[in-house]
C-alpha cells in the first residue's frame, strides 16, 4: 500500500514536472501580450492609426499561434490499432517458446496481410516488446508516453506530447506562426526600442519602458532559434521524412533507403497538409492517409510482403535461417528505436515502456495515462 501511494505521488510529480515547459511558454506569450498591447500599442505609440494598424494583425497571428499551439499538445497521439496486436494465443506461444525461429514463425504469419513495407536491420517483421504488438510503418515506441506512436516523429517536451501523424501538421503551423509572431513583435517595436536607448544615452529614458526592450529582444531570440527549427521541419516535409527517419534510415525489403517515402514535393506536401488547399494553414486535421499505410517510390515494395507470406510458408516446413528474400534471420525483438547518436535521450528509446498484450483503442484513441 505504501509502496502503490509512493508511485501514485512520483507519477503525479513527474507529470507536473513534465508541464513546467508548456507552463513556461504559455507564461511567456500571456507577458508578450500584455507588454505589446499595453505597454506598446496603448500607452506608448502616439498615432491612433500606427495603433490600430499593428493591433489588426497582431491578433490574428496571435490567435492562430495558439490554437496550433493548443491543437498539438492536446490532440491525442494516433496509435496502431487492434489488428496489430498479437492474439492471446501467439503472445503465450511467443512469449513462452525460447527458439527464437519458432518466434519469428510466430510474428511473421501474424504480419500477413497486414500493410507493412519497413523492417529491422536484420529483415524481422518490426515488434515492439513492450507493448507487445507489431509496429506498423513508421511507428516508434516512446518512453515517456509508454506506448508506439503512429509516424512518431519526436517527443517535444515544450508541448509535453508527442509528434506524430495526428498533430504533426499543428506542430508545423505552431512553429511557422510563432516565428511570424516573434519577427512582427520585435519589427514593429524595433523604433521604439531605439527610441528607449538613446534616451539612455541622453539620460531621458524612461525605465517604465524596460517591457518594450525586453519584447524586442525575446521577439528576436525566439525567432532566430524558431527559424532554424521551422526550416529544418519544412525540409522534412518536402522529403517526406521524420526526425527520427532523419538521424535511422527506414529499411525496406530492397535495403535502407532514406527516400523510400519522398513521392515528389507536392504529394509530400499534402501527405501532411491534405488536398483541400482552404485548410492549409488552418490548425484543422486534414492530412491524407490513416497513419499505418504510406505509398513508396520503391518499385519491389508491393511484392514485399508476398515474401513474407512465402517465408513464412518456408519456416513452417523446412525451418531454415533464411526468409524467401534471402535475409538473414538471427534476432526478433530488435530495439530499432534506439539511435547511438540520441543514446541516452528517453524521447528516442524503448527504456522505460510498459509491457502490454494489446491495445484497447482505435487509431485516434487518447493517450494512456
Amino acid at each position: 500500500m505504501v509502496l502503490k501511494m509512493a508511485g501514485r505521488g512520483l507519477s503525479i510529480c513527474f507529470a507536473v514536472f513534465r508541464s513546467l515547459p508548456v507552463v513556461f511558454i504559455t507564461a511567456v506569450i500571456v507577458w508578450s501580450y500584455y507588454a505589446y498591447v499595453f505597454q506598446l500599442c496603448l500607452f506608448t505609440m502616439q498615432s491612433d492609426v500606427e495603433k490600430i494598424f499593428c493591433l489588426i494583425f497582431y491578433h490574428p497571428l496571435l490567435i492562430l499561434m495558439m490554437w496550433a499551439y493548443w491543437k498539438t499538445i492536446f490532440t491525442p497521439v494516433a496509435l496502431p490499432p487492434n489488428e496489430f496486436c498479437l492474439s492471446s494465443d501467439d503472445l503465450e506461444h511467443f512469449e513462452s517458446d525460447p527458439s527464437l525461429t519458432n518466434r519469428k514463425e510466430v510474428l511473421t504469419h501474424a504480419a500477413i496481410g497486414l500493410p507493412l513495407l519497413c523492417r529491422t536491420p536484420t529483415g524481422e517483421v518490426r515488434f515492439c516488446d513492450k507493448c507487445k504488438a507489431i509496429k506498423p510503418d513508421r511507428a516508434h515506441h516512446c518512453s515517456v508516453c509508454s506506448a508506439c506512436i503512429l509516424k512518431m516523429d519526436h517527443h517535444c517536451p515544450w508541448v509535453n506530447n508527442c509528434v506524430g501523424y495526428s498533430n504533426y501538421k499543428f506542430f508545423i503551423l505552431f512553429l511557422g506562426y510563432a516565428l511570424l509572431y516573434s519577427l512582427y513583435s520585435a519589427l514593429t517595436s524595433l523604433q521604439y526600442f531605439i527610441s528607449f536607448w538613446s534616451g539612455i544615452g541622453s539620460g531621458n529614458s524612461n525605465m517604465e519602458k524596460l517591457h518594450i526592450v525586453f519584447l524586442f529582444f525575446a521577439g528576436i531570440m525566439f525567432a532566430v532559434s524558431l527559424l532554424s527549427l521551422f526550416s529544418y521541419h519544412c525540409f522534412l516535409v518536402s522529403k517526406n521524412r521524420t526526425t527520427l527517419e532523419s538521424f535511422q534510415v527506414p529499411i525496406f525489403h530492397s535495403g535502407p533507403d532514406k527516400n523510400g517515402f519522398n513521392l515528389g514535393l507536392r504529394e509530400n506536401f499534402t501527405e501532411v497538409f491534405g488536398s483541400k488547399k482552404k485548410f492549409w494553414f488552418l490548425p484543422i486535421f486534414t492530412s491524407d492517409g490513416d497513419g499505418i499505410s504510406y505509398k513508396t517510390r520503391i518499385p519491389t515494395a508491393a511484392n514485399s510482403y508476398q515474401a513474407i507470406e512465402s517465408s513464412a510458408f518456408s519456416v513452417q516446413h523446412s525451418g531454415p535461417s533464411n526468409h524467401a528474400d534471402g535475409l538473414p534471420r538471427s534476432v526478433v525483438c530488435i530495439d530499432d528505436d534506439r539511435n547511438n547518436l540520441l543514446d541516452g535521450q528517453q524521447q528516442w528509446t524503448n527504456d522505460g515502456g510498459e509491457s502490454r498484450a494489446g491495445f484497447d483503442n482505435k487509431v485516434l484513441d487518447p493517450r494512456r495515462p
